[in-house]
């Protein structure tokens, strides 16, 4: 198969990324420097809405097999339970956090991008590269010092915090770091303070201690040990430093439940520019508006996970009676309200991952039923999953009548062949190939739909 897209890393982003542009027909290469696998469990839990977007690429039951189901999460401060958050509630055929080590999650992607014909290439370093408007021409050194130049349409950078194609394109990592040193461990736990698939995090005065469960009896141990100098970097902690934690009294264990997001944002990124990139590569529509979108949508949910992410964070490693004291007071009052902890499953979940300002979202006409435009569309069990298969279609969620027929015929390459049941009596619902409603119109409205499909094609019609 022809290379049209270069994959730069081979972590549970790139491969992500690998398989979803091979599951869509596009010819893929994905390079490594590594010479295998990372074998440490690094991110720990796949949240709700990556399990469902993984669903739809044909291997997800492999995933839910391989994982522990933690379905609540606490958190205790001075020997009472400020908050008691189940996910049993949520809309979603996974409610839960699948509880699986990085080093698994990379395993399992990476047999199922094999599955579809592609190895990952390792040992393969990313040397240089150079661009014009037609392709990437990129120089690949192998591990015997040989080199070799490849061009493709389009290169992807996936190769983290250090990443080359980020220095070559001379962008900055922007950001800064929360002054505070944390201690993180794997470990083995008899007795556990919380049902083995319950998540438990302690605020006490001397800090934050956190425990996720990895498996019964098998915890990731995360503490706060204090505020870090400048230019420090710590040791790793050994089994008595990780041992005394627990030995303090009740200045216990576990982590904030909107943590462990990162590699599940990373993920979804890939999911969001898979489908965008495939229609562009074969040919179906231009590379404006969809490529255009993909910073604009990501961007910003990056920047709100990392700024709920900080918040969090801040708070849980208050320091002073005072503070602590009136924050261990409004976090019981706020949590003890029903609609406070479902925004919280929702959040902790990414099910409330939307783009409602996004550039691909449009709400025409007086529709009043939900979901809303840019909003997550309803996942149920049903057999063809939005986005699934081999090609990235738009759904349309709306009444069969002649109108919708030739806007199908009219559309067929970005358009499923058949109409689904609507949202509601009053409107029509066009859902993207990653799941969230691209737009909503008044019912009948299929003039406002076809001006939409055009639009995202990037041709006049």
């Amino acid at each position: 198969m022809k290379l049209e897209a270069l994959v730069v890393g081979a972590g549970p982003v790139g491969l992500t990324m690998a398989a979803e542009l091979t599951r869509y027909g596009v010819g893929v290469r994905i390079v490594d420097k590594a010479a295998e696998r990372s074998d440490k469990s690094k991110a720990l839990v796949l949240w709700s809405r990556t399990l469902e977007l993984i669903d739809r690429m044909g291997c997800g039951a492999t995933f839910v097999d391989a994982g522990f189901k933690m379905r609540v999460a606490n958190i205790i401060a001075g020997g009472s339970q400020i908050a008691h958050i189940n996910l049993d509630a949520l809309e979603t055929p996974h409610p839960y956090g699948l509880m699986l080590p990085q080093s698994d999650t990379e395993r399992l992607m990476e047999q199922h991008l094999n599955s579809l014909g592609v190895e990952v290439e390792r040992r393969v370093e990313l040397a240089r590269f150079g661009a014009d408007d037609e392709r990437v021409e990129a120089t690949l050194r192998h591990a015997n010092g040989s080199e070799e130049t490849v061009a493709a349409a389009w290169m992807i950078g996936c190769d983290g915090a250090h990443s080359i194609v980020r220095h070559g394109l001379g962008m900055q990592f922007e950001g800064d770091t929360l002054p505070s040193n944390w201690v993180l461990a794997d470990i083995h736990l008899a007795g556990g303070p919380t049902p083995p698939d319950e998540l438990a995090l302690y605020w006490h005065a001397d800090g934050v201690l956190a425990l996720f469960p990895i498996t019964p009896g098998r915890y990731r141990v995360i503490a706060d040990v204090g505020e870090a100098k400048a230019g420090e970097r710590p040791s790793a902690p050994t089994l008595e430093e990780v041992q005394a934690l627990f030995l303090a009294g009740d200045a216990a264990h576990i982590h904030s439940p909107a943590g462990g997001q990162g590699m599940n944002t990373g993920m979804q990124d890939a999911f969001n520019l898979a489908w965008k990139l495939a229609l562009v590569c074969r040919g179906f529509v231009n590379p404006e508006p969809l490529l255009g979108s993909y910073s604009i949508e990501r961007s910003e949910v990056g920047r709100r996970v990392l700024v709920a992410a900080g918040r969090l964070t801040t708070i849980a490693i208050l320091r002073g009676a005072l503070l602590q004291g009136i924050r261990n007071h409004v976090a019981s009052l706020l949590f003890g309200l029903s609609p406070v902890r479902q925004a919280m499953t929702n959040t902790m979940s990414e099910l409330s991952i939307g783009y409602p300002h996004g550039s691909l979202t449009r709400a025409e006409g007086a529709s009043h039923s939900r979901p809303a435009a840019g909003e997550r569309a309803p996942v149920g069990a049903a057999a063809r999953l939005v986005g699934s298969g081999d090609r990235p279609r738009f759904a349309l969620f709306a009444d069969a009548d002649a109108g919708s027929a030739a806007l199908i015929a009219r559309h067929g390459d970005l358009l499923e062949a058949e109409t689904r049941a609507p949202f509601g009596n009053d409107g029509i619902w066009l859902v993207r190939p990653d799941g969230y409603v691209a737009m909503t119109a008044t019912r009948g409205d299929w003039d406002k739909v076809g001006a939409y499909l055009d639009w995202v094609a990037g041709v006049a019609k």
